[in-house]
């Protein structure tokens, strides 16, 4: 591998990936796992001792899996690489890779490429999550049941302690995850993940980013790909010292989601010979329950709740906004945010056997919003012209009644064309 080398290894303790090439799923998962805990460092000579004896002693006393720690030199310009070396040297079970280039990603990649573990796990050098966490992260994925498993900080449960510039940065970036992707995980950037390694190897040359955005894009990949992420929420203390451009990186990783949205779009996002899930098939009578909740009936149930409330936000946003700007804008503004919430709670919660790239269903939301918007503009602009007087309570009641006609006709495009595959099963 070009720019890499093992400076220090010791692989006692771990099994050589299968000699069948299984992707996971057809295989039996080894009954004493191995787990390789990577931890990427540039330029930290002096916390680099103390953090890995921290590590190392907790994983002796309280970790139940046979395990690896591998500290990456991540194209460090100091002592680092000496010191990690020599901590390999006099640990048990520490090695040591160095990469020529730095990128978080890129030193991922590496470590994940070279492991010969079954699970491989990566964490920060300056331990900011709780080591708690370590097991509840490694134990899905030991057992077979999740692929990836990603620590959290914004998962219900979690505690964290940073400051306000970094949480709102955090909170509006995977906001923006959520809608424009519709991902199910709460917390991209989180440095504490872990993967089972027969997957992540089929995942890494589909991820393009060396840097930052390398851990959102391989999440990404995977979700798109039908593999199934577990979350785990998190103790997680801000480190004072960090050395990162949150403002830099918040915008290197918008680039990012654009160039994913684009490779879902064109399909260069599906990847192949990946492990695939069974369906679930049902193990009790009451299972037939399941199969209801994709009919008309709870379709309608839940389009007719989420478009309700859909609709008092529309009001009451457009009734603020009336007071500042004109109908037309005022109109379009509070469309856009209420709609754009509404398509992702249907999708989410009404159409839930929808299949289709997540850049196909947000191109055609768009049409189906537009031609909302030409109906429900009409209709107002209508009133303007036979009395241009109309109070603001009549101006109101028209915009509801719009709304409604509206509304059923948005349900009617939704089920049959931006959200196929629920128009033929389950009809209850």
């Amino acid at each position: 591998m070009a720019g890499v080398s093992s400076v220090a290894a010791d692989r006692e303790h771990a099994p050589q990936p299968p000699a069948d090439g299984g992707t996971g799923h057809d295989r039996i998962i080894p009954r004493t796992a191995t787990v390789d805990i990577v931890v990427p460092v540039h330029n930290e000579e002096r916390s680099l001792p103390g953090c890995i004896d921290v590590l190392h002693a907790f994983l002796t006393d309280q970790f139940p899996f046979q395990w690896t720690i591998t500290i990456v030199d991540n194209a460090s310009t100091d002592a680092t690489l000496r010191v990690a070396a020599e901590l390999a040297e006099t640990r048990h079970r520490v090695r040591v890779l160095h990469t020529d280039r730095k990128g978080r990603g890129l030193a991922l990649r590496t470590a994940w490429s070279w492991s010969d573990a079954d699970v491989v796990v990566y964490m920060d050098v300056d331990l900011s999550t709780g080591l708690d966490a370590l097991l509840p992260l490694v134990a899905p994925l030991v057992n077979g049941h999740s692929d990836l498993s990603i620590g959290s900080r914004l998962a219900p449960g979690s505690r964290t302690i940073r400051g306000p510039k970094r949480e709102v940065i955090s909170r509006c970036y995977n906001a923006m995850i959520r809608i424009c992707h519709g991902a199910k995980f709460s917390d991209a950037q989180c440095g504490f993940k872990a993967a089972r390694t027969d997957v992540v190897r089929s995942l890494l040359p589909h991820v393009t980013d060396d840097s930052w955005f390398f851990d959102t894009e391989l999440l990404l990949l995977a979700e798109h790909n039908g593999l199934r992420v577990h979350e785990v929420p998190v103790d997680w203390i801000e480190d004072i010292d960090t050395r990162v451009n949150v403002v830099q990186t918040a915008t290197e990783d918008i680039r990012g989601l654009v160039r994913v949205a684009r490779a879902k779009a064109t399909g260069a996002a599906t990847i192949a010979n990946l492990p695939r899930r069974p369906a679930p098939t049902p193990v009790h009578p009451d299972a037939v329950l399941g199969r209801r909740a994709n009919g008309l009936l709870w379709q309608l149930l839940s389009f007719g709740l989420i478009g309700a409330l859909s609709t008092v936000a529309n009001l009451a946003l457009y009734a603020i906004l009336r007071a500042w700007w004109p109908v037309l804008v005022a109109n379009l503004a509070a469309l856009t945010v209420t709609t754009v919430l509404n398509t992702e709670a249907n999708r989410r919660f009404t159409f839930t056997r929808a299949g289709g790239s997540t850049a196909r269903v947000h191109l055609q939301g768009l049409v189906v919003f537009a031609l909302y918007y030409l109906f429900t503009s009409g209709a107002l602009l209508a009133l303007d012209s036979f009395d241009p007087h109309a109070s603001r309570a009549l101006e109101l009641l028209v915009l509801l009644t719009s709304s409604v006609v509206g509304t059923a006709a948005r349900f009617a495009l939704l089920r049959a064309w931006v959200f196929p595959g629920n128009t033929t099963e389950g009809q209850a």
